[in-house]
């Protein structure tokens, strides 16, 4: 049976996946704090608004990029994922973990992305 944290991480996951910063808006309203904190090595995104206009850049960057989950594990208000970044054509450009924490509703009040950052 999934658990309910791994169907809201779904939908979260799914933000990064849509075209459009309103589709972005849409799923991250089902599954995301408004208040929230995302962080990984390159940014620090507090709320809704920030963390779409990263996720735009992202698709600038990488057309049709997206991340899926292979594993999933949570308990109480806390999970970890581990996932591939693939591109368009769903090629695997990367893998990288991720660490999200819960409220009382079962939103995602932070997400904190681990990857390792190309070299310059």
């Amino acid at each position: 049976m999934r658990d309910a944290r791994q169907t809201t991480w779904e939908t979260y996951t799914n933000a990064w996946r849509e075209a459009s910063a309103d589709a972005k808006a849409a799923a991250l309203a089902q599954s995301v704090a408004p208040a929230c904190v995302y962080q990984d090595p390159l940014v620090t995104a507090r709320g809704h608004r920030e963390l779409i206009d990263y996720m735009l850049d992202f698709h600038r960057q990488v057309p049709g990029g997206h991340f899926v989950t292979t594993s999933f594990l949570a308990h109480h208000d806390a999970s970890v994922a581990k996932w591939h970044m693939v591109d368009g054509d769903g090629k695997v450009l990367g893998d990288g973990v991720s660490f999200g924490q819960y409220d009382g509703q079962g939103a995602l009040v932070a997400m904190t992305g681990f990857f390792e950052v190309p070299a310059q």
